[in-house]
């Protein structure tokens, strides 16, 4: 898929919240533990950023630029990117809405505007995905300081029943790009080549059930199963449908 095209598809989303926004159907303001809870990997992952106070973080691929916010409340002075304008649009809106500051920016994650080590932290969800993990992870590494975290949330491949329902099986929100597809561990080849520490952790091996069914009392007994599971046999992290990618720069490295 074209740059063209992956940038048309996501303002095209990013349109239609804005219509929802004009309207009162969405508000742009929200609460940090609405995000942080939004889904169980979001919380664990965002605590691997460490403490973000007096730190520069960027938002790596923003899209609705919720984490922008979360970021910024957190104490970093934030940097938000996406390659989509209608994306940058409404992260530059929604950190107005909740009285935070954000540089906001439209760039490509693989073609990255900003100095070498600039970013003691980098934030990104549903993002790796869309990339050439070759080009991206070269400029990831550039742009982060000696010591510095990234964490990204990604849909993972690994599970050869979960591909087949995610290609054949309706369910709520499923919209994606044509082109892409969830990550492997071979996927993460590039950018173990780069950084000395690449951690893998899978999160909804039973949990993800809650795609198709939303009983909460059910789901909280999956979700413990699921943790207790993933700390006795983290292979099965493998079989999950998402996964937290924690990548580490060594400290005095250039």
């Amino acid at each position: 898929m074209s740059k063209l095209t992956e940038r048309l598809f996501h303002d095209q989303q990013a349109a239609e919240r804005a219509d929802s926004f004009r309207t009162g159907a969405a508000r742009l303001r929200f609460d940090t533990d609405t995000f942080l809870d939004h889904e169980t990997w979001v919380r664990p992952a965002f605590a691997a950023l460490g403490d973000l106070r007096g730190k520069s973080a960027l938002d790596y691929g923003c899209g609705h630029g919720m984490a922008a916010v979360a970021l910024a409340r957190a104490g970093a002075a934030v940097t938000a990117f996406d390659l989509s304008p209608g994306y940058v649009n409404e992260c530059r809106a929604r950190a107005a809405a909740n009285g935070v500051s954000v540089l906001c920016v439209t760039a490509d994650g693989e073609e990255l505007p900003f100095a070498d080590a600039s970013f003691d932290a980098v934030w990104g969800n549903a993002i790796l995905h869309h990339l050439d993990l070759g080009r991206a992870g070269r400029e990831l590494h550039r742009v982060l300081k000696p010591g510095g975290v990234a964490v990204f949330c990604e849909p993972w491949g690994g599970n050869p029943l979960l591909g087949f329902a995610r290609r054949t099986l309706p369910y709520p929100n499923k919209d994606r790009t044509p082109d892409e597809r969830p990550l492997t561990r071979r996927d993460l080849r590039p950018l173990r080549a780069l950084f000395p520490t690449v951690e893998v952790r899978g999160y909804q091996l039973f949990g993800m059930v809650r795609r198709v069914w939303k009983n909460r009392r059910a789901l909280s007994l999956l979700d413990a199963l699921d943790a207790r599971l993933m700390r006795r046999a983290p292979g099965l992290g493998n079989w999950c449908r998402y996964a937290v990618i924690v990548l580490r720069r060594t400290q005095g490295t250039q």
